[in-house]
Formats: structure tokens, sequence, C-alpha cells
């Protein structure tokens, strides 16, 4: 099957009303149909403003996360609107890949 990978970059303490932002992320994926998402805790990385941000041993707050989504065309749409209708401002990449199972259909 053909589709998307959508990855959203934030960090571990962004927050979305009372969840992670990533955490978010990840459950809105879910109910808008994505076919399967993983949320990744990163050493470091940095952003827009070139700033750099990692975990360090005593505070977390600053760490990066990643999630990675697998979805179809029209999940996709749906799903990056949702998101926009939030107010919810993140960086995100979106690659075409192609994506199956190993033991059948999706």
């Amino acid at each position: 099957m053909k589709g998307y990978q959508l990855t959203f970059y934030t960090q571990q303490d962004r927050r979305h009303g009372k969840k992670s932002m990533a955490e978010w992320l990840l459950e809105l994926s879910r109910e808008h149909g994505a076919f399967g998402g993983t949320l990744f805790s990163a050493g470091k990385s940095f952003g827009h403003d070139g700033r750099f941000h990692s975990a360090h041993f005593i505070e977390l707050a600053d760490q990066p996360v990643e999630v990675t989504i697998a979805l179809d065309e029209t999940i996709c749409d749906r799903l990056l609107e949702a998101i926009k209708q939030e107010a919810v401002d993140v960086f995100f990449t979106k690659a075409p890949i192609e994506f199956g199972r190993t033991g059948g259909p999706i």
C-alpha cells in the first residue's frame, strides 16, 4: 500500500491540554485511522531557532521526542486538518512510503 510517513518533532515538556504533545499526536493519529505510530525519545536535537534541546541527568523536560506515523493520503489530510483546527504549531516532515504486513492485509 502506498501512503505517507508523518514525523512530528517536539519536546517532552510540550503539552496540549492535559497530555504531552507527543502522546496527544499519537492518540489523535490512532483516532483518525493511522495504520501505526511510534513515539521515540531522542538524546539531542535543534529546532528552527537553532537552540539545542537535550535530556539531562536531572532534568528530562527539554528531551526531544519524535512521533512517527504511517498512513494513507486520505487519513494524512484529515489528521493534518484536525491538528490545524486545534491551533497546534508543531514541526513535521511528510515522506511518501510503501507499507504493508508480511503476514497478510492491512
